[in-house]
């Protein structure tokens, strides 16, 4: 349902509140301000790699319009959660959250958005902090738009388009190698990331969850759109399911959201099959937002230090040698969801993303507490570790980071050198964390690519919702 209008706030410190286009001159007072004190950071040299140029260019945007709408409605609040989080005094977090989520849902009900924009048009304060790391989320953006343009493309014969993703995806990876995100699937990059016990981890859940569950509507809903597709074909159907996904999105996924950030492997388990590397790309994208946005939350250092702890981020994220023969090691648990019924999987705590969390705790935890540690212990770490995981802070939880958490409950826990401090990382931590990873999963068979060679048609909503419900009531 729509919300009153209402504006997040204003880029500068002491305004209140400002519509968007006034951020940027907001934001240049600020700059213009920091250069006179002599506290502006080094400049970037600003690079930029075009879209690859194809047939099915712009598809998506004159069949699927109002999806197209959503989108860069979406968009619109990552680029702008950026600038809004890097300003806000943590102890404004709970009036800025209400408004940032009222203005972000607003803005998508209302299909406002016109033109897909880049992350600095609504964050421009952020783009001097880091504007490589704003490159790395454009240039995926840009992924996005090309693949939805190819499934969109009535032109392209079904058994084609395995091939022209591929072809997207080579120049995604190609083009701009300094900021392409890898194609291996995220259970690894988060572990090369090594994230979890930095001090910033889980501040944005914890302290922005309206904000954070609007980003796992996104992160929902991108995704979903694609296996709308998938499950259509290229007639007159896929209209249908998409605009039947969209009113699930709207009446739905915005009124009871999602409570974890749903991996590609989840939501679009056909796609993912189809183009795996594109579908890991599209993960280590959105993990990479609440990595940024968590980073951009925590008031502990500066932006110098900020930017070197975001650059390491990116560096750990994007593609590396032999991602590629990583791309396919993953399950689908979901094969047979279908887009336009919201499940009751989708929406709590359990889930592909909280099962690596919780691996990738069990994998450091020998590091940390070599003498091992009491099983009432272990209990409330684990319970603190699920907390942490949800949005919000709940009763019990132990405020601030996990890494906080960790401390409070095991005050004598060894931390690794690179552990705490921006733009480090503990190799024996990474290193322990891949080990368990290869361990578990490195003789996975590779998931079975998806047969393109006919084109599908998808089945009546309303018997797959009464099969699921049926499904649901069995004992």
């Amino acid at each position: 349902m729509p919300v009153a209008r209402r504006h997040a706030p204003c880029c500068v410190p002491g305004v209140r509140s400002c519509r968007p286009p006034s951020c940027a001159l907001a934001a240049a007072l600020v700059l213009a301000a920091a250069t006179s004190a002599g506290a502006i950071l080094q400049a970037e040299q600003r690079n930029e790699v075009s879209f690859l140029r194809g047939p099915y260019n712009l598809a998506f945007f004159y069949r699927h319009n109002d999806s197209f709408r959503y989108s860069a409605a979406f968009h619109y609040h990552h680029g702008k959660q950026h600038d809004v989080l890097l300003l806000t005094p943590l102890s404004d977090h709970v009036a800025v959250d209400v408004e940032f989520d009222a203005d972000v849902t607003r803005f998508t009900y209302a299909r406002e958005a016109r033109t897909e924009p880049t992350m600095e048009l609504f964050g421009p304060y952020f783009a001097q902090v880091a504007w490589s790391m704003y490159r790395a989320i454009d240039w995926t953006h840009i992924h996005h738009e090309q693949t939805y343009d190819i499934l969109s493309d009535r032109d392209i014969a079904w058994p084609d388009k395995s091939e022209w993703t591929a072809r997207a995806v080579r120049h995604y990876l190609d083009a701009n190698p300094d900021v392409a995100l890898s194609c291996a699937p995220l259970d690894v990059t988060m572990r090369r990331a090594g994230t979890m016990m930095k001090p910033y981890f889980t501040y944005y859940r914890s302290y922005y969850p309206r904000s954070a569950d609007f980003a796992f509507v996104a992160h929902w809903w991108h995704p979903v759109v694609y296996e709308a597709m998938m499950i259509a074909g290229n007639d007159d159907e896929q209209e249908a399911v998409v605009d039947e996904t969209n009113r699930v999105m709207l009446t739905q996924v915005f009124l009871d959201r999602p409570q974890r950030m749903l991996l590609s492997r989840e939501v679009m388990p056909r796609y993912s099959r189809m183009s795996p590397e594109s579908a890991n790309v599209f993960d280590n994208l959105h993990m990479l937002h609440g990595i940024i946005y968590d980073i951009a939350a925590y008031e502990g250092w500066s932006d110098e230090q900020k930017r070197a702890e975001l650059y390491r981020v990116l560096e750990a994220m994007r593609r590396q040698p032999g991602d590629e023969a990583l791309a396919r090691k993953f399950r689908t648990p979901h094969p047979d969801m279908d887009p336009r019924v919201y499940e009751p999987w989708m929406k709590g705590y359990e889930g592909e993303m909280n099962r690596i969390m919780e691996e990738m705790m069990r994998e450091m935890m020998p590091l940390m507490m070599p003498g091992g540690m009491p099983e009432a212990k272990q209990r409330e770490m684990r319970r603190q570790l699920r907390m942490k995981l949800m949005p919000g802070l709940e009763p019990g939880e132990i405020p601030g980071s996990l890494h906080d958490a960790m401390m409070a409950v095991m005050p004598d826990m060894k931390m690794m050198p690179g552990t705490m401090e921006p733009g480090e990382s503990a190799p024996m931590m990474r290193d322990a964390m891949l080990a368990g990873w290869r361990e578990k999963y490195g003789d996975l068979p590779d998931v079975a690519p998806w047969p393109m060679q006919h084109e599908p048609a998808a089945p009546p909503v309303d018997g797959v919702r009464a099969a699921r419900a049926e499904a649901a009531s069995e004992p």
